[in-house]
């Protein structure tokens, strides 16, 4: 994404008016107005989405798909109008694909043991970057120890940018799949993702797309990507937590066996053997998170009149105000500065662990996080322990990072 080609939307973005919308946000910690600043962990969630779940749970609780009667009916038209909804966000070409899952992890599992398992065999060869969350490496880790395959890491640099040339270099005749960050949670790093699909592409390779931390701070279209898969979850989107999204492109799902079996999956099943259901639900088998689905088409529908444009403009700004904040801190130490970049702030101070740092902060009602942020290899490149991490949402002003900053320099005072 290019932040300046958003820049027109920024100036009167109405930040302190949305805050109303959130309801948690009105509340005090430990004596102190709320600063959230966790929101690479997870979003917190509009009135209007509590309301959906809310909603569905008084008014049309039912199974879906297998009922014939009223609250049934209303229950599978709410819960298909959310996957409609999740379409025209990311622009796929149709709902069949759009699979729901429980998040991000779920669905990178389910590209590794449904596509990875069938195709992949000794040898052949996954690609991706040094940035990834652990979500994105365990999985192929697991697919590699049962087909064979071998696991290769494009390395990054010092501001936590992926080296390309090695990235297009490790692109060989075996590589069978690329998986890769939109946007890494642990730096903030934004991939050019379009560029390593279409080096991929060029080789006849498929890619996934983990783009947990992409979709509630930047427009993605997946047919103007080119990827063949993308994952995301709904509770980084302002959207319930155990609700997330695998796109396919449909030729490949087709073509993809079940990962699951159970109900909703089949079309038919005897003791002689079963055959399976129409995409999407030949992956979504059992009863599905129903009001997390229509929560996450409430929250999509929230950040559609918002503008998710207007945000990623937004974001940059403070992104951009922060990093002046924080680089005016003695012993702060700034991890990933990447030229391209989302709205992590990830840091250390020298003499204090990061996790003393989390503990000083949530006593001025400040939440960060502190940690590894499951990347553990990335901690491991820049020579950390772990990073303490502010993470930007919508809803967050100036004065939240002032109080960062703030805080910051009282525990330099106290402890350094």
């Amino acid at each position: 994404m290019n932040i300046a080609t958003y820049a027109a939307h920024r100036q009167d973005f109405p930040a302190a008016r949305l805050r109303a919308d959130f309801p948690i946000l009105q509340r005090s910690v430990r004596g102190h107005p709320l600063a959230y600043l966790d929101n690479a962990a997870t979003t917190q969630k509009p009135q209007a989405v509590i309301d959906s779940e809310s909603a569905y749970y008084r008014e049309i609780n039912a199974n879906i798909h297998r009922g014939v009667h009223w609250l049934s009916e209303q229950a599978t038209l709410a819960h298909e109008n959310a996957r409609e909804r999740v379409r025209e966000f990311i622009n796929a070409r149709e709902t069949a694909e759009i699979v729901f899952v429980r998040g991000t992890t779920e669905a990178i599992n389910l590209v590794a043991q449904s596509y990875g398992r069938a195709n992949l065999g000794p040898g052949d060869e996954i690609l991706i970057t040094g940035l990834e969350h652990h979500s994105n490496i365990v999985p192929w880790q697991l697919l590699c120890q049962q087909t064979g395959a071998v696991l290769k890491v494009a390395e990054i640099d010092d501001t936590g940018t992926v080296r390309m040339e090695q990235f297009e270099r490790l692109l060989g005749e075996r590589t069978r799949l690329v998986a890769v960050a939109h946007v890494s949670n642990a730096l903030g790093t934004i991939n050019p993702v379009r560029e390593m699909i279409d080096l991929a592409h060029a080789r006849g390779v498929p890619v996934l797309v983990d783009g947990a931390q992409a979709v509630a701070h930047t427009p993605v279209d997946v047919q103007a990507l080119g990827c063949d898969f993308y994952a995301f979850s709904g509770h980084k989107l302002y959207a319930p937590t155990g609700i997330g999204v695998l796109y396919g492109r449909r030729a490949l799902l087709e073509a993809m066996p079940p990962w699951q079996g159970g109900g909703d999956m089949i079309r038919t099943v005897s003791f002689q053997g079963s055959t399976w259901n129409d995409l999407p639900h030949k992956f979504e088998a059992g009863t599905p998170h129903i009001a997390g689905a229509i929560g996450l088409g409430a929250a999509i529908t929230y950040m559609q009149q918002v503008g998710v444009h207007n945000v990623a403009a937004y974001e940059h700004e403070l992104l951009d105000y922060g990093t002046q904040l924080l680089t005016q801190i003695p012993g702060l130490r700034m991890i990933g500065t990447a030229q391209n970049k989302a709205g992590i702030l990830s840091f250390v101070v020298d003499g204090l662990h990061a996790h003393d740092l989390g503990t000083v902060l949530d006593s001025q009602g400040v939440a960060i996080r502190a940690g590894h942020h499951c990347a553990m290899p990335v901690m491991e490149y820049f020579g950390v322990p772990a990073t303490a991490r502010a993470s930007l949402a919508l809803y967050n002003t100036r004065e939240d990072l002032d109080r960062l900053a703030q805080a910051l320099h009282q525990a330099v005072e106290m402890f350094c």
